[in-house]
């Protein structure tokens, strides 16, 4: 069966494989022992079952822009600074291994060179360097294939009709994973990486505020007309005439001359009131902003997934 192009078996794999980590594969760098960079990741090769098989390298100027194969069990992945290093990768090894291309056939033929150049790293490798496993986890093998279980049913039904690399035909000279399986070393596919751990998960809250724009008050003035009254006491004078009869008074003599020209004069007086309009200041106000700190309580129903443990006979089991 021939190798497939990540994106073509697992189209979502961004999402599904370890956990979001993988991201997009075109974003790692790949770097020797130390600090060497040795390349830059293109692609990552799956066989039928889906699981990986190769990482596709672009060289760059290190070996002149040559396109290589990597086998994924000689790796380890450094997904906080999204780096794949190879301890023991010599670039005499990298000059010797064949040139591959998007129409070439990754037969037998082809990938018993390549294993000829990694052989000394594959001996000494650990089985468990990539992603835990040669899957993501586990789990998330089942997890993609269900997400993709169209695809996978078309697979067991017509396998011609998957997809292949370009440039590999349905006669080229393997036998499945039976193949990888016989190289644990380069592959990854040792007893060790059957048991990879199982990730439970559950869902929690988070809440996340927004400082939002709920209204807004406007302070300003306007004038109102009322009727107004004011008391002020005032003093007015006013004449007063009194007239006594006179008896018993002597005469005043046959001399005496009337005249009409006598005349007896008084000023009178009293206040007036004029009312006149002023400003004062009858009060001020201050406007200001004050905070004031409340709890909001959210509920929600959240998934959390259990260990769910079934024995056959009567095994010795610790938790």
């Amino acid at each position: 069966m021939p190798l497939q192009h990540l994106k073509d078996y697992y189209p979502n794999y961004r999402e599904t494989i370890a956990d979001g980590q993988l991201g997009s594969i075109d974003s790692y760098s790949v770097y020797a022992q130390g600090e060497d960079k040795v390349g830059t990741a293109k692609d990552l090769l799956v066989d039928e079952s889906g699981r990986f098989r190769y990482l596709v390298v672009d060289t760059g100027a290190w070996i002149f822009g040559k396109n290589v194969l990597l086998p994924i069990g000689v790796t380890r992945f450094d997904y906080n600074q999204s780096r794949v290093y190879v301890n023991g990768l010599s670039k005499t090894q990298v000059e010797n291994l064949p040139e591959y291309n998007d129409d070439t056939v990754v037969d037998e033929k082809y990938e018993k060179q390549v294993r000829g150049q990694y052989k000394p790293i594959a001996q000494g490798r650990s089985n468990r360097q990539f992603l835990g496993s040669n899957y993501a986890t586990s789990n998330d093998a089942s997890s993609m294939n269900a997400l993709d279980s169209d695809r996978m049913n078309s697979l067991d039904k017509d396998r011609q009709r998957t997809r292949p690399l370009a440039g590999a035909t349905p006669d080229s000279k393997r036998q499945g994973s039976d193949l990888y399986d016989r190289e644990p070393g380069f592959y990854g596919m040792s007893d060790e990486d059957n048991h990879s751990p199982l990730r439970l998960y559950e869902e929690r809250l988070v809440a996340h505020r927004n400082h939002a724009k709920v209204g807004e008050v406007t302070v300003g003035k306007r004038v109102e007309t009322e009727t107004a009254e004011i008391s002020e006491p005032i003093e007015k004078e006013r004449v007063v005439i009194e007239r006594h009869d006179v008896a018993n008074q002597p005469a005043v003599g046959a001399d005496h001359a009337f005249e009409n020209q006598e005349v007896a004069r008084m000023e009178v007086y009293e206040d007036q009131v004029n009312v006149e309009k002023e400003a004062f200041v009858r009060e001020e106000v201050e406007v200001r902003k004050e905070t004031d700190r409340e709890l909001v309580r959210s509920r929600e129903e959240i998934r959390r997934e259990e260990l769910d443990v079934k024995t056959d006979g009567e095994p010795r089991l610790k938790q």
